[in-house]
C-alpha cells in the first residue's frame, strides 16, 4: 500500500505526540506514586502494622487537593477510614490490598459526592464485621465511581448503599456471608459487569424503605453459587433480589447455582427481566410477587430450575405482566416445600405468549389458581414433555382465560385440562369442547 504525503505527515504528528506526551504522563504516575511515599508516609506494609492514621490523613489531603491518591501495589492494614468527597483512591488492580482489622468496614462514606475508587481489594479476612457490617458502606452520596475493586472475604456484606447514586462496575465479590450488594433508596445507580459468587445468603439486593420507583439498572454481571445460610422461604438464596423497588431492569446477566430464584421482584412494579441466562436454580427462577403491578419477563433462558416463571399473588395485588419468549427446560420436583416442577404460572391480567417449556413434571403453563385467575392470554407457545401441557383454573369465582394456537406434544394426562384446586377435571379441552366451562376460550390448539 502507498501512503500520501498527508498520511505521512499525519503518522509523523502522532509519533510525535506519543513521544511529548508519553513521558510526561509516566511522570505523573510516577509524581503520584511518590506523593503518596514521601509527602504521607503511605507504603504496603505487608499486614505487620496498622496503616489507619497515615492512610486517612493521606485521603484526607488528596480530596482537599483535589489529586487522585495512587497506592502501589502491596497490603495495607487498616481500620476504618472515612472518605470525604471528592476522594479519588486507585490502586493496581489485584495487588492494592486494604486489609480489615476493625470498625465494621473498611471504607465509608456519607453526605458526599464524586467519590472514586478503582483497582483496589478490599479483603475482610473473614473476620466478624456486626450486625451491619460491610467493607465498603456509602449513604447519601452522589457519582459515587467504584470500578476494578475486589470485595473479598467478608464476614458481612460486601458493599452497603443507602440512597446513593453512580455505578458499582467491572468488580469481583467474593466469599462473601451475607450479600455482595445491599443497595436501599437508590437515586440512579448502574450495578454492571460485575462477578459475584459465593455468598451465604443473596447476590445482589435492590430495596427500598417504602414502594416507590428505583430505577436502577443491573446488566451484565456474573452471579454464581449463591446459598441460603440464613434459611427463609425465598428472602435468601437470589442472585438478584428486587424488593419495593419499582422500575428496576434487570438484564443480560449470566446468573447460576441459587439456592432459590435466579430474579425475584417482591413488590417491585415496572420490573423488567430481559435477556438473561439462569441455571441450576432450587425453587423459581424469574419471579414476580406480591403486591407489584407491571412485569416484563421476556427473552430468558432457565435451564434446570424447581420452576421457571412464576407472576403470582393476586389475592395480594400482584398483576398485570408479559412473559414472552422465554425458554425453559429441565425442571425438577422439590424433595422439600412445594413440589412444582411448573415451566410458567400465571394468575392476573397476563399475557403469555411465544414461550417453549420442556420437561415439566408437573404443568408446562398452569393458569390460575382456586378462585385467583383473571383476564389471561396463552397464544402460540410450545410445550414439549409436560405431565400436562397447560392447566387451567375452573373455580367459580376464577376469571377469564383464552387458550389458543399452542403446540403441546408429549404430555402424558392430557394437553389442557381444567383444574379444580390441584386435580384435573373433565376432558382433555384440546380435543374436546371447553363450553361447559364459562371462563375459557379454548380453540386452535395441537396436543398430542
Amino acid at each position: 500500500m502507498t501512503l500520501g504525503r498527508r498520511e505521512v505527515m499525519l503518522a509523523g504528528l502522532g509519533a510525535g505526540l506519543t513521544a511529548a506526551v508519553g513521558p510526561r504522563m509516566a511522570q505523573a504516575r510516577d509524581d503520584v506514586a511518590q506523593d503518596a511515599f514521601s509527602t504521607y508516609g503511605v507504603k504496603p506494609a505487608d499486614g505487620a502494622i496498622s496503616q489507619t492514621a497515615t492512610l486517612q490523613d493521606a485521603a484526607d489531603a488528596a480530596a482537599r487537593t483535589g489529586t487522585p491518591l495512587f497506592l502501589p501495589a502491596g497490603s495495607y492494614s487498616t481500620a476504618r477510614l472515612t472518605l470525604k468527597s471528592g476522594t479519588h483512591i486507585h490502586g493496581v488492580p489485584g495487588l492494592t490490598i486494604l486489609r480489615y482489622i476493625t470498625g465494621g468496614a473498611i471504607l465509608e462514606t456519607e453526605g458526599t459526592d464524586n467519590v472514586r475508587l478503582a483497582g483496589l481489594v478490599l479483603d475482610g479476612g473473614g473476620a466478624s464485621l456486626g450486625d451491619d457490617g460491610a467493607l465498603l458502606k456509602a449513604t447519601e452520596t452522589t457519582h459515587l465511581d467504584v470500578s476494578d475493586c475486589r470485595f473479598m472475604d467478608s464476614g458481612g456484606d460486601g458493599v452497603v448503599l443507602r440512597k446513593a447514586s453512580g455505578r458499582i462496575a467491572d468488580c469481583e465479590f467474593g466469599d462473601i456471608a451475607r450479600a455482595a450488594l445491599f443497595s436501599e433508596n437508590a437515586d440512579g445507580l448502574e450495578i454492571s459487569h460485575n462477578h459475584v459468587h459465593d455468598c451465604g445468603d443473596n447476590g445482589i439486593l435492590v430495596w427500598r424503605s417504602e414502594i416507590g420507583e428505583d430505577a436502577t439498572i443491573v446488566s451484565g454481571n456474573r452471579i454464581e453459587r449463591i446459598a441460603a445460610n440464613s434459611g427463609g422461604s425465598g428472602q435468601n438464596g437470589n442472585g438478584v433480589n428486587v424488593f419495593r423497588a419499582g422500575s428496576v431492569i434487570v438484564t443480560q446477566n449470566r446468573i447460576a447455582d441459587c439456592a432459590f430464584s435466579a430474579i425475584r421482584s417482591n413488590a417491585g412494579s415496572n420490573c423488567q427481566m430481559v435477556a438473561n441466562s439462569c441455571t441450576r436454580l432450587g425453587e423459581v427462577a424469574l419471579y414476580a410477587e406480591y403486591g407489584f403491578e407491571g412485569a416484563v419477563i421476556a427473552n430468558n433462558i432457565v435451564d434446570t430450575a424447581a420452576m421457571g416463571i412464576s407472576v403470582t399473588n393476586f389475592n395480594e395485588g400482584g398483576r398485570l405482566a408479559v412473559v414472552q419468549g422465554n425458554i425453559v427446560r429441565n425442571l425438577f420436583l422439590r424433595k422439600t416445600g412445594e413440589n412444582r416442577g411448573i415451566g410458567i404460572g400465571v394468575e392476573a391480567d397476563t399475557v403469555v405468549n411465544g414461550n417453549i417449556i420442556e420437561g415439566a413434571p408437573s404443568y408446562g403453563i398452569l393458569i390460575g389458581w382456586g378462585d385467583y385467575l383473571r383476564d389471561v392470554s396463552v397464544t402460540d407457545n410450545v410445550i414439549r414433555k409436560a405431565h400436562i401441557g397447560i392447566g387451567v383454573s375452573v373455580s367459580p369465582e376464577a376469571g377469564t382465560a383464552l387458550i389458543t394456537d399452542n403446540l403441546i406434544d408429549g404430555a402424558k394426562d392430557g394437553a389442557i385440562r381444567a383444574m379444580k384446586g390441584p386435580s384435573p377435571i373433565g376432558p382433555d379441552l384440546a380435543r374436546d369442547s371447553a363450553e361447559a366451562f364459562r371462563n375459557l376460550a379454548v380453540y386452535a390448539n395441537i396436543g398430542r
